[in-house]
């Protein structure tokens, strides 16, 4: 075998690695919209999240063995917050208020709020390529989840909007506080785990006073939960961290817009139904924003000289 053929390259396998470890997170989580609707009672989100995240944050804290230290308590606290126990909850809310494509369109801005976030946060100068790439992806995604005209509900829009930019936000501040110079090195197994542990502790008395009792556990529901659990959330946000740890933020929200895209592939197909011509359109859009956004930004393209931050502040 011919090992000077650029598909096995070094570099080049070294440079996929990680986007396609980061992409294993959009893809499962978009396969959680069949599994909840096929299998799990609908009258139970918040309860389902506190089982997807409980379990999953102890499993890790196992595999780990390390409890927080000094800040990482506070850390895995406001991170638990934004990233899974205030995110759940919003997105429970805005479940129950909008069509499932207006919060597909809102979740799809989440690279462009990642991209300003890493700017504004980590000094991460996006290429103009990634920001191009995550609006010919939203396009997609607006393609793809659309099915006809819809009646906006304000309070949902805001708790659709405000899941987004409160990930978002806690998206940045992981990578942040666990990759820039100074920052108390943490392993990823143990950081993940801390955060769905709190995230899930923060959720239960929301889950209490909003739904009541637990949902009985049956033959039906346990995998179902299980594949949640172990999956969709250990796998899933352990792969999404890692990503975060080796990609900047933007690049990471570009590979994001997968997880939509998975979501309403799985729906169709489960329901043997067909992909209209307009849905394969936003797909291959889909599909192309997020490969520019891991090849093309590497080929130096970059902002005009007017929109470019100074050198001194791009190195702090």
């Amino acid at each position: 075998m011919d090992r000077s053929l650029p598909w096995h390259d070094r570099s080049m396998r070294n440079a996929w690695r990680w986007p396609l470890v980061t992409a294993i997170a959009p893809v499962t989580w978009g396969s959680t919209y069949y599994v909840t609707h096929r299998f799990l009672p609908a009258e139970y989100p918040l309860y389902g999240s506190v089982l997807r995240a409980l379990p999953a944050g102890l499993l890790l804290l196992a595999l780990s063995r390390t409890l927080p230290r000094g800040v990482w308590w506070w850390r895995s606290a406001v991170l638990g917050l934004l990233n899974i126990g205030a995110f759940f909850a919003l997105i429970y809310v805005a479940a129950q208020l909008l069509p499932s494509s207006v919060a597909s369109t809102v979740t799809a801005t989440s690279p462009i709020a990642m991209v300003l976030l890493g700017w504004a946060l980590l000094r991460e100068r996006p290429h103009l390529v990634t920001v191009g790439a995550a609006l010919v992806g939203a396009v997609g995604v607006v393609l793809t989840a659309f099915t006809g005209p819809v009646r906006l509900n304000p309070a949902g829009l805001l708790a659709s909007l405000s899941a987004m930019l409160m990930a978002s936000l806690g998206y940045v501040l992981t990578r942040k506080w666990t990759t820039r110079p100074g920052a108390q090195p943490v392993n990823v197994l143990a950081s993940t785990a801390w955060q769905l542990t709190a995230g899930a502790l923060l959720l239960i008395p929301v889950a209490v006073a909003v739904e009541g009792a637990p949902p009985p556990l049956d033959a039906r529901t346990v995998p179902a939960y299980a594949y949640l659990t172990l999956v969709a959330t250990a796998l899933a946000f352990t792969a999404w961290f890692t990503g975060l740890r080796h990609l900047t933020a933007g690049t990471v929200g570009v590979i994001g817009l997968l997880n939509p895209v998975t979501g309403v592939l799985l729906g169709t197909l489960a329901a043997g139904e067909h992909l209209s011509g307009r849905q394969m359109v936003g797909i291959v859009l889909v599909l192309l924003g997020v490969l520019a956004g891991q090849t093309l930004a590497r080929t130096g393209l970059s902002w005009p000289r007017w929109l470019r931050l100074p050198a001194r502040t791009r190195a702090g």
